[in-house]
């Protein structure tokens, strides 16, 4: 039997938190989205990380499958990343002329991903997917967007849903919402809306929270691209959370075809805090003439760090890695709950991978199980996807199983 952790550090640090950050905690990493229930079952404050652990603040250890919701791709504090973003940290970061690393990490980008031709730089993922919707409606002069249901593209206004709090219709009027994988639905929409689509947006398979994820049907991606080609309308594709996760070259190489904006964040520095833009080369001009850049976004320590996070994903193939061992992880995850007659879903690429018990719809068992599994020690969530690094190992992958294992067996008694 495995030890069942104490929180109590967690709760007084939440209780200071509270009173002077909105939420305690707020976002995607706080309690109050969803991915923590029971609450009482998850640590809510770190105290360090090393490779494929973190450690909270009272001391317990975890095996981390969500790694920072994404950025930890090699490994917390990998060396060859940490070691070339220290070296630059010397020579300067935040300055007023930027730093030549970021035209070294633009070839590189330019020299890697399939579909790019230059990079555009920023800090996070949704000031990249941002930037490509100003860009397709400057480039088209067209104002709707087609988005597939369940996405997830950031948070600003046009990204959000109108009973969202803070949003107006203004914010959303423009948006076409169709469902995943669907091509009947696109063609109808381009039929209705003709010469007024100024984007599609989608993620490279449909990996949205609360569902068990998607990927695309033979052939949807060429067909989406043709119809956008044959429209002049401009394909996005957001590799924010999938990006080097599927193919280094990028998600829309790994389904064939080629998207004419792709933007990249969590994975790109192994946790150094970068965001890009890559685009084809008639958008260039477009992105050229708009207004839009932020204080620290020229920061030439992240830059240093991308390079030698791509460089060493290129050396080691990071996503054949990664898929491998999230092979292993699923096939002993849905071993074990076969043992117990439950029936769990892994969906998604093995390297991302989407969990829920299928028997009970309410998704409370779900929830059971992996507050038994969080609190001996495996960091999953219960209603997002979860992330394989680099560092994970085989003996890491074996405890996991062990622990969902006994998880399982304490929720098939507690309802037996």
């Amino acid at each position: 039997m495995h030890k069942i952790n104490d929180y109590t550090k967690s709760r007084e640090y939440f209780i200071r938190a509270e009173k002077v950050i909105p939420s305690g905690i707020y976002g995607h990493q706080g309690p109050a989205e969803g991915c923590y229930i029971p609450i009482e079952a998850f640590p809510l404050f770190s105290e360090r990380a090393q490779g494929s652990y973190i450690w909270d603040v009272d001391g317990n250890k975890f095996i981390d499958y969500m790694c920072a919701y994404g950025p930890n791709i090699l490994g917390y504090n990998d060396p060859d990343v940490d070691e070339a973003a220290a070296k630059q940290r010397k020579k300067g970061d935040c300055t007023t002329l930027p730093s030549t690393k970021m035209i070294e990490l633009a070839e590189l980008l330019v020299d890697t991903v399939a579909s790019a031709d230059w990079a555009f730089f920023a800090k996070n993922g949704n000031d990249v997917t941002t930037l490509a919707i100003m860009t397709a409606r400057a480039y088209t002069k067209r104002k709707k967007i087609i988005f597939f249901k369940g996405y997830y593209h950031g948070v600003s206004p046009w990204t959000q849903k109108i009973d969202y709090s803070g949003i107006i219709e203004e914010d959303i009027v423009n948006n076409i919402y169709l469902d995943w994988n669907d091509f009947q639905a696109v063609e109808e929409a381009f039929e209705k809306y003709k010469g007024q689509i100024a984007a599609v947006i989608g993620q490279p398979y449909m990996h949205g929270n609360f569902m068990d994820n998607q990927m695309p049907e033979k052939d949807f991606w060429q067909k989406v691209r043709k119809i956008c080609t044959d429209n002049d309308t401009v394909l996005v594709i957001d590799d924010v959370r999938a990006g080097f996760r599927m193919d280094i070259a990028g998600s829309d190489h790994y389904f064939g075809f080629e998207a004419d904006l792709i933007c990249f964040c969590k994975a790109l520095a192994n946790g150094y805090n970068v965001s890009a833009l890559c685009g084809k080369e008639f958008l260039k001009n477009t992105v050229s003439g708009m207004s839009y850049t932020g204080s620290y976004w020229l920061s030439a320590v992240p830059f240093a760090a991308a390079i030698a996070c791509i460089n060493k994903m290129k050396k080691i193939n990071c996503p054949k890695i990664l898929i491998e061992k999230g092979k292993m992880l699923k096939d002993g995850l849905i071993a074990s709950a076969n043992k117990y007659g439950y029936d769990l879903h892994v969906t998604g690429i093995e390297s991302l991978f989407y969990l829920r018990i299928a028997n009970d719809p309410s998704l409370m068992l779900h929830q059971e199980w992996i507050a038994e599994c969080v609190k001996r020690g495996v960091f999953f969530t219960n209603h997002h996807n979860h992330f394989i690094n680099a560092s994970l190992t085989e003996k890491d992958i074996k405890q996991t199983v062990e622990i969902a294992d006994e998880a399982f067996s304490v929720i098939k008694n507690r309802h037996s």
